[in-house]
């Protein structure tokens, strides 16, 4: 079965069929490998968030929010020692036995002092007497006659010591830097009830091609944008679509540009005659690449607009290989993350590869660590036998069941080891 149904036409790895031919000639030497195209646009991110306004925003509100500024500690944490564990507090460096004082310390208690050889009850949470340095726990203890011995312990043990966690001064969140709701645990634990923050950046989704427009073929690519820019943080308004008419196409784009921090449109970024989205970008603005050694998604395009103080992504059209370039090549400018956690797995059938000199995103789906290429004729989507085809796999909707990507620039051997890049992060 050969799905070409879902994309925007064909061409291999283009957008919508403008009756463009993107093969894979000598002009594979003016692309960029992908990790330089995700560094160059995670070092767009570091010049361009400084035109971004900020505001101060409670905990609970900062998830998927860039920091405005560093943020250091402004005390210890914790500001005292504890118990971790029920038991006895001493001075370990003392020898057994302590004489044990009258005095129980709960976590609400005050701290009493004691003596050198002394110990005293204390219950997990409470604060560690200035000179008991460990905690001898309650089973290991024996009580003889107000007498205290067991086992042998070192300074430390079953301590939370003070600034353990975090020192006073130290520089806990970097400016520019994307938080989550684990990072409300920290910042709360210092006393800190609202953190400065970059505004979200406002985009405006674009839909081109003359068939989209006139309603003959679904705009499939927006909702889909729309989703990955409100994951990541952002502020996503879909402005519909424009025909294939290189002045309303640029003029659109120059409106948005007005409009919005950013302007993402997809479709007509190829080679093909009605392909009009870089011809426009190059007009409004400097297109800072077009093009990435990646399959399928290879037409991306990345521009400054300088004069609208804006930028601009001009996303290819068919809708897995937009899903797989956005999240890859854009995904760094909104989240400032290149790293990329993986899952080990191997792989389940050979998988070929038509050309070299490309990162191929192969989608997987994984069952008991085996990665089975969704699109193989042995999988639920059968579109190729042994040959990766990006072409078709970028237009197959059912590629989207698939749970991540597997990333390769050489051929695939079954049951060779290879590394999944989750949906679930390439989308957050």
């Amino acid at each position: 079965m050969r799905d070409g149904s879902d994309g925007r036409g064909g061409g291999a790895d283009g957008d919508h069929g403008n009756g463009h031919s993107d093969g894979h000639g000598d002009d594979r030497e003016g692309m960029l490998s992908l990790t330089e195209a995700r560094e160059r646009v995670r070092r767009l991110r570091e010049r361009w968030l400084g035109r971004l306004g900020t505001e101060a925003v409670p905990l609970g509100e900062i998830a998927g929010r860039a920091a405005a500024e560093a943020v250091c500690a402004p005390e210890d944490r914790p500001a005292r020692g504890h118990a971790t564990m029920d038991g006895y507090a001493f001075d370990a460096t003392e020898g057994y036995p302590y004489d044990l004082v009258d005095a129980e310390i709960f976590p609400e208690s005050d701290t009493p002092e004691i003596d050198p050889g002394e110990a005293v009850r204390i219950f997990t949470g409470a604060p560690l007497p200035p000179s008991a340095n460990a905690v001898l726990k309650q089973e290991a203890a024996t009580i003889e006659d107000g007498s205290l011995s067991g086992a042998a312990i070192e300074p430390g043990t079953y301590v939370y010591e003070r600034g353990s966690n975090v020192a006073a001064g130290e520089r806990l969140v970097e400016a520019g830097e994307v938080l989550g709701p684990k990072d409300a645990l920290l910042l709360g634990d210092l006393g800190i009830e609202s953190v400065r923050v970059r505004e979200r950046l406002s985009v405006g989704l674009l839909a081109t091609g003359t068939e989209i427009h006139e309603g003959r073929q679904r705009d499939l690519d927006s909702p889909m944008l729309e989703g990955l820019v409100r994951a990541w943080g952002h502020e996503p308004t879909y402005e519909r679509t424009v025909p294939d008419e290189y002045d309303r196409v640029r003029d659109r784009i120059g409106t948005l540009a007005e409009e919005h921090d950013v302007v993402m449109t997809t479709g007509g970024t190829s080679v093909g005659r009605k392909d009009y989205v870089v011809r426009a970008l190059a007009e409004l603005g400097e297109v800072l690449f077009h093009r990435v050694r990646l399959r399928p998604g290879k037409p991306i395009a990345v521009a400054e607009l300088d004069d609208h103080d804006a930028v601009a992504f001009g996303i290819p059209g068919k809708p897995v290989g937009a899903h797989a370039v956005t999240a890859l090549v854009a995904g760094p400018f909104f989240t400032g993350r290149t790293a990329r956690p993986t899952v080990g797995a191997t792989i389940a059938r050979d998988v070929g590869i038509a050309a070299s000199g490309f990162v191929y995103a192969v989608p997987v789906t994984l069952t008991g660590g085996e990665a089975m290429p969704l699109g193989h004729a042995d999988s639920p989507l059968s579109v190729y036998a042994e040959t990766f085809d990006p072409s078709v796999v970028s237009s197959s909707t059912r590629a989207t069941r698939a749970d991540g990507l597997v990333l390769t620039e050489t051929e695939l051997t079954a049951g060779d080891p290879v590394e999944v890049v989750p949906y679930d992060v390439l989308e957050r």
